[in-house]
């Protein structure tokens, strides 16, 4: 594989040194004209992509033999040369020979790559006669829109595509389930030619990262986000900066964000950053789970070394577990698993009620550099949480030691109860709490994810309501102010944002994830620009 020797060799990334994978970046073009094609070829040249796609079938009114010249000539990059027809996803409705032809000509004209249908790639090879040019590699590409299939029909797919004589393998499937990604890895890191392995969808995003460390060709970035020619690739600019893709390697451990919905955690822009101002060799990705026992049991290597559980997963997280930590079974939710490196062992604790009691009693002594004086400033007060779910229990649990009366609030009357009565405090249906107001300078802390992106309008109760407050926190941070705590400041409550509980929690499942102190001033700086 000269050409990836070539692209490869001697790359240095800025303020990094050399890049410890030989796995490219290939940003594809989506644009309807040849000059477009050209400039986005510039932006891809400057964004950091080893080559591009060039995507033959978005072009409007094309002239082949023209249009290819002009594209490889003007090129700064190595070209890979796709016309995609409609039935294998692409936007090409024409004659196959004529398509055939400009795939030849992007050969004879110097193209490095080009990629055939699986479906018709002996057609095509009659078709030009095996006339290969030495310097142009053919990707023999099968794309599945519906599934992913069985790790042997996977390997009977790759025999079959190795066997048309495909220089380069690519095989694309479609995540219904984030554990469909796990199979395709497998043939990828198994793979005895060069291999892209790719699973498509919010639930595949993985793959597209994990590239270089199970061994694949490449993987795509786009030069925009939301401009895509398959469902779930991210960006050139989050695979080199957010995800640090060119060092990541086969012994990179993976951490990752459990939860559902999950792409609107920062959770990967403040651990990443962190990991790489230590020289901390792993990766953290969004991980959208629907089942986290069968994420658990599918992903259970230890290079899968560490994760954070949010909504709705953290109860379950609990029952997935071989040990607990003592607080963590007493809130009866896990936010945090790490699974030891010795045995493979999952052990969870609950970094969440510490980061929001913290947060709180900082919000209520006003200042985040006054250290705990004698007893707690929650003392007493009355503590009513919204949200009987993972953090809602984390919250109550963290008032009730705090010394805390606690009531909890909740849509189901049963849940609050449950909870109520685990705690020992009162319960409240949300509809009841509009005209609960005891005495006044109570604290307000809503655990639910009412108000969060991209709902920001919502809010669990009235601005009349929240007069009787003295301090309001929100554990949702997207947005950083929402619209109950807008409400809450404007009734002259003080107010306590989310960030400020997922900065602490995050302090103290870095520490666990990497046995490295947390570089608290970097976290701060990371979630403020973000």
């Amino acid at each position: 594989m000269e050409l990836m020797a070539a692209v490869v060799s001697g790359v240095k990334m800025e303020n990094e040194g050399i890049r410890k994978n030989s796995t490219l970046i290939c940003a594809p073009l989506m644009a309807d004209s040849v000059d477009q094609m050209v400039i986005d070829m510039k932006k891809a040249k400057a964004s950091g992509a080893d080559l591009v796609e060039v995507r033959l079938d978005s072009l409007k009114g094309f002239n082949p033999r023209e249009d290819i010249e002009t594209l490889i000539k003007r090129c700064p990059l190595p070209t890979l040369f796709t016309y995609r027809p409609k039935w294998e996803g692409g936007q090409y409705d024409g004659d196959e020979n004529k398509r055939w032809d400009a795939l030849r000509l992007a050969m004879e004209l110097g193209a490095d790559y080009i990629d055939v249908e699986l479906q018709v790639v002996m057609d095509f090879n009659n078709y030009i006669h095996g006339k290969k040019h030495a310097k142009c590699k053919v990707i023999v590409s099968s794309h599945n829109y519906q599934n992913t299939p069985s790790v042997e029909d996977l390997g009977n797919l790759v025999a079959r595509i190795q066997a048309t004589g495909a220089d380069i393998v690519k095989i694309a499937t479609t995540a219904s389930d984030i554990t469909d990604v796990a199979r395709v890895l497998q043939i990828t890191v198994h793979s005895q030619v060069p291999i892209i392995g790719m699973v498509m969808g919010d639930r595949g995003l993985m793959s597209r990262i994990l590239c270089p460390k199970f061994g694949g060709y490449l993987t795509f970035g786009t030069l925009e986000a939301g401009i895509v020619s398959a469902p779930g690739q991210p960006t050139i600019k989050d695979l080199m900066n957010l995800y640090n893709l060119r060092q990541l390697g086969p012994d990179t451990k993976v951490f990752g964000i459990i939860g559902k919905p999950v792409g609107h955690s920062k959770s990967p822009i403040l651990y990443n950053e962190a990991f790489k101002s230590v020289g901390f060799n792993g990766v953290y990705v969004h991980l959208l789970v629907d089942d986290i026992a069968s994420f658990l049991r599918t992903y259970s290597s230890t290079d899968f070394a560490g994760f954070s559980c949010t909504i709705p997963h953290k109860e379950a997280a609990l029952k997935c577990c071989d040990e607990v930590d003592p607080v963590a079974q007493s809130i009866g939710a896990v936010n945090c698993i790490i699974r030891r490196p010795t045995d493979g062992k999952l052990f969870g604790c609950n970094t969440d009620y510490v980061g929001a009691i913290t947060a709180i009693e900082d919000g209520l002594r006003g200042s985040h550099h006054i250290s705990s004086r004698t007893g707690s400033p929650l003392a007493g007060k009355l503590f009513v949480v919204i949200g009987a779910g993972g953090a809602g229990k984390a919250l109550a649990y963290g008032a009730k030691e705090k010394g805390a009366r606690v009531v909890i609030a909740n849509r189901t009357y049963d849940r609050a109860r449950e909870l109520a009565d685990t705690v020992g405090g009162d319960a409240l249906s949300l509809s009841a709490l509009e005209s609960f107001h005891p005495e006044d300078g109570m604290i307000l802390a809503n655990t639910t994810s009412i108000g969060m992106h991209p709902k920001v309008d919502e809010t669990p109760v009235s601005k009349q309501t929240l007069r009787s407050y003295a301090l309001v926190f929100d554990a949702v941070y997207t947005p950083k102010i929402t619209r109950l705590l807008r409400e809450a400041e404007e009734a002259g409550a003080k107010i306590v944002t989310g960030m400020e509980m997922f900065i602490g929690q995050a302090y103290e499942q870095f520490e666990r994830f990497t046995g490295l102190p947390a570089p608290k001033e970097l976290f701060r700086k990371v979630m403020a620009s973000s």
